[in-house]
């Protein structure tokens, strides 16, 4: 004791002089820094001391007011520790990376998302092509990518996939000229059933609705076919060919009514309904979007309903064989250059079983 005591009295006086002439700024630095390092395990009682984003900016201003030599006796951390804390608030204040030029594709502007989120979301049963038409239709033609983007960003699931089959027994350039032809059943709320005879031009897939009947004859379905080829409104352009099965509802009357205008009966192979496949897909799109969602309650009513959705289907529903055009239409209209400059309400159309996207008047 006497040897450490010998020892230690030497070298404390010197150290007097050096204490008395330091500046009174970093005295006071000196006592800040075990204070505040005293403060954060009181504030810590349970587990390991842990230096939250404003102890180390404290430390850090701290730091800047006593030589850096004496870091190592002040603070609880080492310089390289000290340095890096002061390092990562100068980095975030001058980072500009995040804040301006961000790389890759830009974000889809909001107006394009307001034309592609409301038929999405009111229309469960639309997948994304069908989805695409409705912007397609009023001028505003938008990628498929983009159309699968928005919604899926929005937590809109993908419709149910229905891959219906397809018949390619005729060139596609002969679509113009075919017709076919098929029957429809529904099941009212009674129990009882009705049928409706459906013919589809395959060109511009415009459906026909020929008629509703609780007994379908041979007399009756040659009296609608030759409602349909008097008719202006509902005849047809001139097919060549009819594409029917072996149903013996279609008697050789029937067949005689179109030979009339040129137009000659193809008849399909027993169960083989993908030789028939369109007129068998708008029998299936009548089920999926109107019948399936719909109760009727006796034959006018299912007359009714089936005629409205032929004007929906004929007029403003997009078709993708046509490039998203209407039965009826022609060519898109022209783009629009600012797409908020009006309203797109929805029309209702069977109580809101369809929905149809039009400009506001």
């Amino acid at each position: 004791m006497i040897v450490s005591l010998v020892y230690r009295v030497p070298r404390k006086p010197p150290s007097v002089p050096a204490v008395l002439l330091r500046r009174r700024a970093a005295k006071d630095a000196e006592l800040l820094v075990p204070r505040h390092e005293n403060a954060v395990p009181r504030r810590q009682l349970a587990g390991p001391v842990r230096y939250e984003p404003a102890d180390r900016t404290w430390f850090a201003a701290l730091s800047a007011l006593f030589p850096r030599r004496r870091w190592a006796r002040v603070f609880p951390v080492t310089p390289a520790t000290l340095l890096a804390w002061h390092r990562r608030p100068i980095a975030v204040k001058w980072d500009y990376s995040e804040r301006r030029w961000r790389p890759g594709r830009p974000p889809t502007a909001g107006a394009v998302k307001a034309l592609v989120l409301p038929p999405a979301q009111e229309n469960p049963r639309w997948g994304r092509r069908r989805i695409q038409g409705e912007p397609a239709r009023l001028g505003h033609p938008i990628g498929t990518t983009t159309v699968w983007e928005i919604p899926t960003a929005a937590g809109i699931g993908p419709a149910p996939r229905r891959s219906g089959p397809t018949w390619r027994e005729f060139p596609t350039a002969q679509a113009e000229g075919l017709l076919a032809c098929d029957f429809l059943h529904i099941d009212l709320a009674s129990p009882r059933r009705v049928y409706a005879l459906v013919f589809l031009e395959h060109g511009t897939r415009r459906p026909h609705i020929a008629g509703v009947t609780a007994h379908p004859t041979g007399q009756w379905t040659v009296q609608q076919a030759r409602k349909l080829a008097v008719e202006p409104g509902l005849r047809p352009e001139s097919p060549r060919f009819l594409i029917r099965d072996r149903d013996a509802k279609y008697t050789e009357s029937f067949d005689t009514v179109f030979a009339a205008d040129g137009t000659k009966a193809m008849w399909t192979t027993p169960r083989a309904p993908r030789m028939n496949a369109h007129g068998e897909r708008v029998v299936e799109t009548l089920r999926r979007e109107v019948l399936d969602h719909l109760l009727s309650w006796n034959e006018t009513h299912a007359r009714q309903v089936l005629n409205a959705y032929a004007r929906h289907h004929n007029c403003p529903r997009p078709h993708q064989a046509r490039g998203q055009l209407p039965p009826l239409t022609q060519e898109h209209p022209a783009p629009k250059t600012d797409p908020t400059a009006h309203r797109v309400p929805r029309r209702r159309v069977l109580g809101g079983v369809i929905n149809e996207y039009r400009y506001a008047a």
